[in-house]
């Protein structure tokens, strides 16, 4: 423990968890993002606007969810690195409750107000 008694084995549990979680999404969800077929011959056009919605709202999932992987990447490395919970802007600590949250965020919630204005 370190950092105002943040338990660092805990989050790196969580982490690792969410990291093992996204991947799997990530692979049964990859046939979604396959390209749509254009042959009019063999699929409707409103079947085919349907698959190629669809295959937009995958694509957009699949880019958060990469997002998402990397905010855990990076939460990972500043616990090997000894600088879990503490926010990158102002160097003071993050509340253990807004870690218990989401354990991928690197500001204190005042920086991440002044960063929203």
């Amino acid at each position: 423990m370190s950092h105002s008694g943040i338990d660092m084995s805990k989050f790196k549990a969580k982490l690792l968890a969410l990291r093992d979680e996204l991947a799997s999404i990530e692979q049964s969800e990859s046939e979604a993002s396959h390209p749509v077929e254009l042959d009019q011959s063999r699929v409707g056009r409103l079947s085919r606007m349907d698959a190629l919605q669809v295959q937009a709202m995958s694509v957009e999932a699949s880019r958060r969810k990469k997002i998402k992987r990397q905010r855990v990447e990076a939460a990972l490395t500043r616990i090997t690195n000894n600088e879990f919970g503490l926010c990158l802007e102002c160097g003071e600590e993050i509340q253990p409750q807004r870690l218990d949250f989401d354990p991928t965020f690197f500001l204190c919630i005042d920086c991440a107000k002044a960063r929203e204005k």
